[in-house]
C-alpha cells in the first residue's frame, strides 16, 4: 500500500507550511494546514461540551444545530455560536480548557474518524501528530516525556493504514528563525507565544520567562520530538534547516519520490 499520509514537523517558523505546500503539489495530496477549519484530524476553535454542562434547554437546542454528537457530549465549533453562548462554551474550549482525561478521548476519536473515512486520497497535515500533542501533554500540562510518547504511539496506531510518512523540519537556530519570521507575525504573535510556553505547567515548573524561556522550550521540545520519532512506528525522514536548505528538499525529493 502506498503512503495516504504526509505530516510535516518542526519548530515554530521553520518552515512547515512551506513544505506542507510543496508535498501537497508534489504528491497531489489534500493539503490541511496548521488551524484549517475543516481539518479532518484535528479541532480547531471548538469545544466539548458535556452533558452535565450548565447549557439551558434553549442554548443546548442552538449548539445542537451543529454539533458532532459524541459520546457523553457534543463537539461545536465556536465561531458558529452566537455571543454569549461562545462565551459560555469557551470554558469547554477543546485544546485550552478541558482536563487531559476529558480531551485524549476526544481528540483520538476525531483521529479515528480521519483514518476510518479517508478513502483512497492522499492528504498533507501540517504539524498535528508532534506539535499539538506536545503543547497539550509537555507545554501545558507538563507530563513526563513517556506519557507524550505513549499518546502518540495511540495516534500513530490509529493512522497506521495509512502508511504515514513524517517529514520533521529540524531547526539548528530557533532563536534567528523566530526573529525572522517576526516582521510578518508581529510582537504581538510573540508576546502570545511567549506568554503561553512560559506561563503553562511546563514554563512554570522550569521558571521560564521573556523570549529565552520560549526558545528554552522550544529547543527542549524539538529534543523530545526527535527522539520519540526513533521509537514511532511510522516512516520519517529529518531535514536540518536551515542551514542545508538547498540538500534539505533535494534530500525531500528523492524521499517523496520514492514513496510515489
Amino acid at each position: 500500500m502506498s503512503t495516504k499520509l504526509y505530516i510535516v514537523e518542526g519548530l515554530p517558523c521553520s518552515g512547515k507550511s512551506t513544505a506542507a505546500a510543496y508535498i501537497a503539489k508534489l504528491t497531489g495530496g489534500k493539503l490541511f494546514d496548521e488551524g484549517s477549519a475543516d481539518h479532518p484530524a484535528d479541532y480547531e476553535f471548538s469545544a466539548f461540551i458535556p452533558d452535565s454542562a450548565d447549557f439551558t434547554p434553549e442554548e443546548r437546542r442552538v449548539m445542537e444545530e451543529f454539533a458532532e454528537p459524541q459520546p457523553g457530549g457534543i463537539v461545536v465549533k465556536l465561531s458558529r455560536l452566537p455571543g454569549e453562548i461562545q462565551s459560555k462554551a469557551l470554558r469547554y474550549k477543546i485544546y485550552d480548557a478541558l482536563d487531559w482525561e476529558t480531551e485524549r478521548p476526544v481528540m483520538l476519536r476525531k483521529w479515528h474518524s480521519f483514518a476510518e473515512n479517508a478513502g483512497d486520497e492522499a492528504y498533507v497535515f501540517n504539524c498535528v501528530l508532534l506539535q499539538n500533542p506536545m503543547c497539550e501533554t509537555m507545554m501545558r500540562f507538563d507530563f513526563p516525556p513517556e506519557k507524550s510518547l505513549e499518546y502518540i504511539k495511540e495516534i500513530c496506531d490509529i493512522i497506521r493504514p495509512l502508511e504515514p510518512v513524517v517529514i520533521y523540519l529540524k531547526s539548528t537556530d530557533a532563536a534567528g528563525q523566530i526573529r525572522a519570521a517576526l516582521p510578518e507575525r508581529g510582537e504581538e504573535w510573540l508576546s502570545a507565544v511567549t506568554d503561553y510556553h512560559c506561563s503553562g505547567g511546563y514554563g512554570r515548573a522550569h521558571g521560564l520567562s521573556g523570549f529565552e524561556g520560549y526558545i528554552s522550550a522550544l529547543e527542549e521540545r524539538q529534543r523530545r520530538e526527535l527522539s520519540f520519532l526513533k521509537e514511532l512506528p511510522v516512516k520519517s525522514v529529518v531535514l536540518e534547516l536551515p542551514r542545508s536548505l538547498d540538500k534539505a528538499y533535494r534530500v525531500l525529493d528523492e524521499t517523496l519520490r520514492g514513496e510515489l
